[in-house]
């Protein structure tokens, strides 16, 4: 598909415009240092330099990422919270903690099972429910649901990576709850960017998630751009829902699609406790 090519995506240079409030000449290209930061757009899918940077005045077309702002009610949000809080939270990496609903998985070996994996949580079959219900989630079946809870206090983070693609599929899907905070998405590969003709091998996109928003990463923001959030962009406590299919290996006409199919049975069943 498309979303695996490596073409460097067309840069547009804005030198008046409306909607970014305020007409601009921008600098030289060449003036460009890696790590300039760039902010997503959603209204208009274009990663947009941003003020007072080398960048300012430069945008690039940012496909892959679908924002949906007040997804829920505040009473949903709260009941949400409430619900997970009645399950332990377990120690995870970089501050966080962490609730699992999924099969048991070796990446490294490529071996999955059920395990203790009985659904996902009752709360959930609601959200799933209505986020099918948007074009890009058309035919969205969860398989897994991770929880995770961010404390500045613990210093919560995660570091910029790709999710796995032998077992998850296309979509991933994000629920942000309690705070707001930012998405840094970055492309770090030998296959850089070139911005014109400079390399910037590390380029920042900030993807600004409002409390309860949904996102969802496909296409290249999925498999080209490793996704961080970093300490400074936990304020509050923030507590995120994330939920992924599975890949063409483990769905219909795939060659493990009668174990996809046993997993969906279990996941969908919406009866799960943390495993």
């Amino acid at each position: 598909g498309s979303q695996h090519t490596n073409h460097p995506p067309e840069i547009l240079q804005i030198k008046t415009c409306a909607s970014l409030d305020r007409p601009h000449v921008p600098a030289p290209f060449s003036l460009l240092q890696d790590g300039e930061t760039f902010t997503y757009r959603p209204a208009r899918g274009l990663a947009v330099g941003d003020p007072h940077t080398a960048a300012a005045g430069w945008a690039f077309p940012f496909p892959g990422v679908l924002l949906l702002e007040d997804f829920l009610s505040r009473a949903e949000e709260a009941e949400l919270v409430r619900a997970m809080d009645q399950d332990p939270w377990k120690p995870s990496q970089s501050g966080r903690r962490k609730q699992d609903y999924g099969p048991k998985v070796n990446f490294k070996k490529q071996k999955l099972r059920a395990g203790c994996f009985v659904g996902l949580p009752s709360f959930s079959q609601d959200i799933v429910k209505r986020m099918k219900a948007h074009p890009i989630l058309e035919g969205f079946l969860p398989v897994e649901q991770c929880n995770l809870d961010y404390l500045p206090e613990r210093g919560s983070a995660i570091d910029p990576h790709l999710d796995d693609w032998w077992l998850w599929g296309e979509r991933l899907v994000s629920l942000n709850l309690l705070s707001k905070t930012v998405l840094s998405m970055s492309c770090d590969s030998e296959n850089s960017i070139q911005l014109f003709l400079v390399p910037c091998k590390e380029v920042t996109v900030a993807v600004h998630l409002p409390r309860r928003s949904l996102v969802v990463l496909y296409g290249a923001a999925r498999y080209k751009w490793k996704h961080a959030i970093h300490r400074k962009h936990i304020e509050h406590r923030r507590v995120c829902i994330t939920f992924r299919e599975l890949s063409t290996e483990f769905s219909l006409g795939g060659k493990h699609e009668n174990l996809g199919k046993e997993l969906l049975d279990i996941a969908l069943s919406f009866q799960g406790k943390p495993v």
